[in-house]
């Protein structure tokens, strides 16, 4: 064999011996040993399997590591500082108990604490237990937040809590499958890119996700329930919202506040005190969502009128609509959404109501604007304005209108929902 063609052989040979080693070796932690010893004894790549038992926390992981619990061993922080502290990129983390960290909010004390640059890292079927912050991930690339479930300290009170999941400053991050609860925010996200929020469950904090400047991402099949709010949606665009479920929340069910270009569709907002609450949302489609049993279906405020909402199944809100404007703003141009409270007749049986809805009236208005109207409802004189403002055109008060209301629920499962409302 000519030189050059033996030199070429000897080094493929050289760099396939260097890949076999590289998966790195598996080292075994038993109860009783140190658990910080032995992250500081293994090399780049090794994985540590941890058995059953209680280790100490604090622990710093500055290198590439696989730990993976046997049994859930316990890391506890003894109510200070961070349970688990990761510094390095290619950590994982499977399988553990990480309880008890500091309560110092300017010190972000966290059961697992993924610092910045820490990329790639993964984080599955951990139990954080009485964590300020249950995992604070921050300015990390592609990493992966699995199957955890997270419970605050409940003993303080919401404001003095960390968020359950927080994401800050992050690209390429997948939160899917927690469930969070007694945090302040369930999951706390901003300034980030290209996340994936899937399968996730948060009930019994403040805002079941408070969601920021998080652009080009997708939140999907997660249930928020029994909370202050459900999802908030703030300062955003270009979000895929759809699949998911948001009841029994006291103020709103999901909030699109100052979103554009983005898709909200297929979610179920029941028994919350707003079904949605838009404001200052521009160039959205709205479609194919069951707004059912709130004490307000929609709160629709500040601009938001140039959105496509079609198809929308609204049920049994106490106020289908509250929306104080200038000018109409037409809903149901393509498919016509279903209104539950339609006075309207269906002369040629196609499903679609011959005479246009009108969410509001005059006295509605009123009741928004001047809330001791509430006082005067049942009077004859409001019954009578409001009497007059269906008969006359000039009383009649701006209001959402749509032209093609269905006659029948376009979801055949809307019934399932009726019954979702706070304990």
């Amino acid at each position: 064999m000519p030189r050059l063609g033996l030199l070429a052989v000897l080094v493929v040979l050289l760099a396939a011996g260097a890949g076999a080693g590289a998966e790195g070796a598996v080292l075994q932690v038993r109860s009783g040993d140190s658990l910080a010893a032995a992250v500081l004894r293994a090399q780049p790549g090794d994985t540590l399997q941890v058995a059953r038992g209680d280790y100490a926390g604090h622990l710093v992981i500055d290198k590439p590591l696989t730990l993976i619990g046997s049994g859930k061993p316990v890391i506890g922080a003894g109510n200070s500082g961070d349970g688990i502290r990761v510094r390095a990129s290619g950590v994982t983390i499977d399988g553990f108990v990480v309880r008890d960290s500091g309560a110092d909010l300017d010190a972000q004390n966290a059961g697992i604490y993924i610092a910045p640059g820490a990329d790639r890292a993964t984080v599955t079927h951990c139990e954080l237990v009485n964590n300020l912050f249950g995992i604070w991930l921050e300015k990390s690339r592609d990493s992966r937040l699995i199957g955890n479930v997270i419970t605050g300290k409940q003993e303080l009170q919401s404001a003095a809590r960390g968020n359950g999941i927080q994401v800050f400053n992050t690209s390429g991050v997948e939160v899917i499958g927690n469930t969070v609860s007694y945090t302040r925010d369930g999951i706390y996200v901003d300034v980030s890119t290209r996340a994936l929020f899937r399968g996730n469950k948060i009930h019994h904090v403040r805002y079941g996700t408070h969601y920021m400047n998080t652009n080009n991402s997708t939140w999907e099949n997660n249930e928020s329930y029994l909370n202050k709010g459900g999802l908030a949606l703030m300062e955003v665009r270009d979000l895929i919202v759809r699949n998911n479920v948001a009841w029994g929340n006291e103020d709103h069910g999901i909030m699109l506040r100052t979103i554009q270009d983005s898709l909200i569709e297929h979610n179920v907002v029941a028994g919350n005190g707003r079904g949605f609450f838009i404001y200052d949302a521009e160039y959205n489609v709205v479609r194919n969502n069951v707004v059912i049993n709130n004490r307000i279906g929609v709160h629709l405020t500040a601009g938001s009128s140039n959105n496509k909402v079609d198809g929308n199944d609204f049920i049994d809100n106490q106020e289908q609509v509250k929306f104080v404007a200038a000018r109409d703003v037409e809903w149901g141009r393509s498919q016509g959404n279903y209104w539950s409270n339609y006075s309207g007749w269906d002369q040629d049986g196609d499903g679609v109501g011959d005479v246009a809805y009108e969410a509001n009236d005059v006295v509605d208005r009123l009741n928004w604007q001047y809330p001791l109207v509430k006082l005067l409802l049942s009077s004859p004189s409001i019954q009578t304005l409001r009497f007059a403002a269906r008969q006359f055109p000039i009383l009649r008060a701006p209001s959402v209108v749509d032209k093609h209301p269905r006659t029948h629920p376009l979801n055949p499962e809307w019934r399932r929902w009726r019954d979702k409302h706070p304990d």
